[in-house]
């Protein structure tokens, strides 16, 4: 009785008209046509599932069909074709897959890349320890330039005294810089003292402008003293010291090529089979690379020091001769040869106050 009465309903037409309630379809031969093309392409109700109970309806109301035979098929009205939903499906999948498949791709490349650059350190970090406990112990041999280190040896001592000479000039120069504020100060106390006690007036007052002359004269020397000690802090901190660095760069390019020549000397006293010929060829190769790198590193070493000697040279002519002229002017009180000193080094001293912050800075 079901059956009959839901194959009745399958086939009923039921004419609906814009407002939704039932009604009567006007009669169009091409609106006809085209709900009979729907309803032969679209899909069969016997391969669908129907819900009886209406809208809301239970869980209890659903009749099971029969499984579908056939792939599911889009219908598109604007083309009157018929798109299977599983090949649409399927080219997604793929494309969602491929591109996953390149993501792990290069994560996978980044991730071997990254482990072949520890492995490699790792294993000459190894080299490298091995080689210097080698050399520590007396067991090793290493490679020796003695001209090179012992210009190396010197240029470290020298910088060792330099630098005992800037801390001693920049001593000097706060100790200069706090008995010129004194005597500033002590100036400013007799001139004070020169209005206020008439009968001490030429007393306070020609002491009052000793004082002042002199503040004036030590600002001079401090400005010279100032430029000595720049000029010693650019070598010492900087000159040298860009030479040490690419020294100490030699000196790990000389561990590293004694460490692979090392290794390629315990391997080609080893066996010589297929696997041990592959070992010594590739470490064959990296002693070549080192050789090179230590060579090219020797080569920048000497030329270094050969121009940072020369520089000192003239540096040290300059700034020894300015710190003896105004050291010599200033305590002769020779006021004229002081200042001719400063011009004759292009010094410029800085305008009383120039070292305090503007009014800005301080906001």
């Amino acid at each position: 009785m079901t059956d009959s009465i839901m194959s009745k309903a399958a086939t009923m037409e039921i004419p609906i008209n814009s407002n939704g309630d039932t009604g009567t379809l006007p009669e169009d031969d091409s609106l006809e046509q085209d709900l009979q093309q729907v309803m032969v392409s679209g899909p069969n109700l016997n391969e669908t599932s129907i819900v009886s109970g209406g809208y809301g309806g239970t869980a209890e109301g659903i009749i099971p069909t029969s499984s579908i035979k056939g792939p599911a098929v889009h219908y598109n009205a604007e083309f009157n074709k018929r798109i299977p939903v599983t090949a649409i499906g399927s080219n997604m999948h793929h494309s969602s897959s491929s591109s996953s498949m390149t993501a792990d791709e290069a994560s996978r490349g980044v991730a071997v890349e990254k482990l072949e650059t520890v492995k490699k350190w790792g294993l000459n970090t190894y080299k490298c320890t091995k080689q210097m406990i080698s050399e520590r112990f007396g067991r090793g041999s290493r490679t020796v330039d003695l001209e090179l280190e012992a210009q190396i040896e010197v240029l470290r001592d020298t910088k060792r005294k330099y630098e005992n000479v800037l801390r001693l000039a920049r001593a000097l120069t706060n100790h200069f810089y706090n008995m010129v504020q004194t005597q500033h100060a002590l100036g400013d106390t007799f001139a004070d003292l020169s209005q206020k006690s008439p009968e001490l007036r030429d007393e306070f007052g020609y002491n009052a402008e000793t004082q002042k002359l002199l503040c004036k004269n030590g600002e001079t020397l401090l400005g010279a003293v100032n430029f000595f000690v720049s000029s010693i802090n650019t070598l010492v901190n900087k000159t040298m010291e860009d030479t040490l660095m690419t020294i100490k760069m030699y000196e790990n390019a000389r561990l590293e090529f004694d460490a692979y020549r090392s290794d390629l000397e315990e391997l080609s006293l080893g066996p010589r089979d297929a696997v041990a010929m592959a070992r010594i060829d590739a470490a064959q190769q990296q002693y070549q690379f080192q050789k090179d790198k230590y060579e090219r590193l020797r080569s920048d070493v000497i030329i270094k020091l050969k121009f940072l000697e020369e520089n000192k040279v003239k540096v040290m002519h300059k700034q020894l001769l300015l710190f003896h002229n105004a050291i010599s002017a200033y305590f002769a009180g020779n006021q004229q040869q002081l200042e001719q000193t400063l011009k004759q080094f292009n010094i410029k001293l800085r305008p009383p106050g120039a070292d305090k912050p503007s009014w800005l800075e301080e906001q």
